[in-house]
């Protein structure tokens, strides 16, 4: 038989118009470095709604490139990108967690993003190879973003050099002896050897070895597992560096790269 339907719609006008942004206040970057720049930070925002300048990331535009940071008070992942910035379109803002999902969703390998921003919204143009583009825009997240440079330390007594799959697997496996309650690993630093050890009275205990080059002194450091991960699972690089300075003073994970990654070390029991 024959189907007839019809939908009422609502006028055109009734639709809320989209916000005009400044042709002065633009940037214009590759989406793949985007893309890469969001994959190294966005797993370090705070989803904890009483701090809400934390919920979402912190970009700077000024001095010739692009600064990206997430921080939830426990990790602060930071990562840069030279890029051309006139003086009309220096500023700071923070963009939304929920914008920032979209945008690692859409963004492409190929292509280019167009960012505009005003006061209290942010539009990001994907432009594709094709011709085709895609629109997002977003409210920027109101209030100052913490000093973060405050929060990276100055410089460390030693830097130890980790192939990141060898170190990503074994903290993955050491990882499985944890528990919500005691959720830290240790990492103990003696000549030329790393010892990753995880002890949890109702779950058992591991040890994980790993050869190193290291020369420094002997050092005992604990973490949870699931932060250092996150930024290895966030990197392609083959070598990582781990920054270290002792037990109660936070680790920096660096690559020869624009990019670090602060965590703060656990209590050792």
């Amino acid at each position: 038989g024959a189907s007839f339907y019809k939908l009422n719609g609502l006028g055109a006008e009734e639709f809320p118009p989209l916000p005009k942004f400044s042709e002065k206040k633009k940037v214009v970057i590759p989406q793949e470095k985007v893309k890469g720049m969001l994959r190294k930070t966005a797993y370090a925002v705070s989803t904890d709604e009483t701090r809400y300048v934390l919920n979402g990331i912190f970009m700077s535009l000024k001095d010739h490139k692009i600064t990206m940071v997430a921080t939830d008070g426990r990790r602060l992942a930071l990562t840069d990108e030279e890029v051309d910035i006139t003086a009309d379109s220096q500023a700071e803002f923070i963009v939304p967690t929920k914008a920032i999902n979209e945008l690692t969703r859409l963004l492409q390998p190929k292509g280019e993003v167009e960012l505009k921003f005003s006061e209290n919204q942010a539009l990001f143009n994907l432009k594709g190879e094709n011709g085709y583009s895609v629109v997002v825009i977003t409210k920027l997240v109101e209030g100052n973003y913490p000093n973060y440079k405050q929060v990276i330390p100055a410089e460390a007594a030693e830097r130890v050099s980790l192939m990141r799959e060898e170190f990503l697997q074994a903290l993955r496996r050491a990882e499985i002896m944890t528990s919500e309650k005691s959720n830290s690993v240790k990492l103990t630093f003696s000549k030329n050897n790393l010892t990753i050890t995880a002890n949890t009275p109702e779950v058992g205990e591991g040890r994980e070895s790993i050869a190193i080059n290291y020369k420094g002194k002997d050092l005992a450091i604990a973490f949870n597992p699931g932060y250092l991960m996150d930024s290895l699972k966030a990197l392609d690089n083959d070598e990582v560096f781990l920054e270290l300075t002792d037990e109660l003073s936070p680790g920096v994970v660096k690559i020869n790269g624009p990019f670090l990654y602060v965590i703060m070390p656990m209590r050792m029991s």
